[in-house]
């Protein structure tokens, strides 16, 4: 009799995993559940209780999640107003005042000069 020893590939064993994780979580879940009704609290409270703890994980993570997108959306628009700025100082911009003109602009830098 020989035994299957193949584990298969990595998002099999992850799958896996999350199974195991999601089953104990129910199993600890029950647990509470069951804990809180020996004390005294009516099953249908110790249900309410259990989904009122769960929205607020849930609300908690999706309020992570969304300063993490903001902040994650700030660094994008930084690192593209950042390398517009490179580009727009390479495209050869008016000379400042006080600074030589180009030889190739006389007309325009003389008319610019005088006033």
């Amino acid at each position: 009799m020989t035994t299957n020893t193949h584990n298969g590939r990595w998002s099999h064993r992850l799958g896996r995993g999350a199974g195991r994780a999601w089953r104990g979580y129910l199993r600890r879940e029950q647990r509470v559940a069951v804990w809180l009704v020996t004390r005294g609290v009516p099953a249908g409270a110790a249900t309410a209780v259990l989904w009122i703890v769960k929205l607020a994980v849930l609300g908690m993570l999706l309020y992570t999640v969304s300063w993490l997108v903001l902040l994650l959306a700030f660094a994008v628009i930084a690192a593209w107003l950042a390398r517009n700025a490179d580009e727009d100082d390479e495209k050869g911009r008016a000379p400042h005042r006080g600074a030589p003109a180009p030889a190739n602009c006389a007309p325009i830098c003389a008319s610019s000069a005088s006033a």
